[in-house]
């Protein structure tokens, strides 16, 4: 079955948990149109069913989230609110009434990590690796910044966004992008989920709004002049040139290259 036809949003129910898997293997679970729409039909129909007490977002392959697909963004006649798009998907799960759980044993890259940050709770296993990669492209992490920087540590994230170095699961901790890093990822859920579990609808709803509040307060305080920003680097010639040598897999024409060592 070719991607056009298959399902990139994958359902499953268990116990009051409602399981969406990320299946785009093709290009690493980026967040790309027809991926998004399937998402927000997922969760609609979440929020919908009085039985899911909270939504588990895991995925296939060895990726959680590429972030932008750079195919779609770098194509003529690319969509130009993707931006805005992306705010509204982030917004939705920081705003879901019901508790959003992440499931990481891949690899989280620069958009992917503002939809791992909406997530209220995350684990990551030790198969995860993350990084801010948008520098190196020629945009910045900006719309993704409402979910990232609320939650995680000032010092470390001028340090990650500036560099596009990758880190592990325990400095994800560390610095709050992930709430445990895990050895065992599923051991680690069992006594989150069964906390859950155990809410009722109006007290996990309200408790999240307690918790999301300041995350929510950027959304409407932010939305426009980031996305704004967003779809002005994108539509650069220094991104054009940095999309492209990604989807090349070459360094870009502003990379600097070391003078070996004598």
């Amino acid at each position: 079955m070719g991607t056009a036809a298959r399902s990139l949003v994958t359902e499953a129910a268990h116990d009051g948990i409602r399981t969406l898997t990320l299946d785009s293997p093709h290009n690493r679970n980026a967040l790309s149109t027809r991926l998004v729409a399937q998402l927000y039909d997922a969760l609609e129909r979440a929020g919908a069913d009085d039985t899911v007490r909270a939504v588990l977002l895991t995925h296939t392959g060895s990726t959680f989230c590429a972030g932008a697909d750079l195919g779609e963004a770098s194509a003529a006649g690319a969509p130009a609110d993707a931006p805005l798009a992306l705010a509204r998907l982030l917004r939705t799960v920081v705003a879901f009434p019901k508790p959003v759980v992440a499931r990481v044993t891949g690899h989280v890259r620069a958009g992917g990590t503002g939809l791992l940050a909406a997530c209220d709770i995350s684990v990551a296993g030790p198969g995860a690796t993350f990084a801010f990669t948008e520098a190196r492209i020629g945009v910045a992490p900006a719309v993704i910044s409402m979910t990232v920087l609320p939650r995680t540590d000032p010092r470390a994230m001028a340090r990650y966004y500036l560099t596009g170095e990758r880190f592990g699961p325990q400095e994800a901790a560390r610095i709050g992008l992930v709430t445990l890093a895990a050895d065992d990822v599923d051991e680690a859920l069992e006594p989150v989920l069964d906390g859950l579990r155990r809410g009722s609808p109006q007290g996990l709803a309200e408790s999240k709004r307690l918790v999301t509040r300041e995350v929510l307060a950027a959304f409407d305080r932010d939305t426009g002049t980031l996305a704004e920003l967003s779809a002005r680097l994108f539509a650069s010639d220094e991104a054009r040139e940095g999309m492209t040598a990604f989807l090349e897999r070459r360094e870009p024409e502003w990379a600097v290259r070391q003078t070996p060592a004598r």
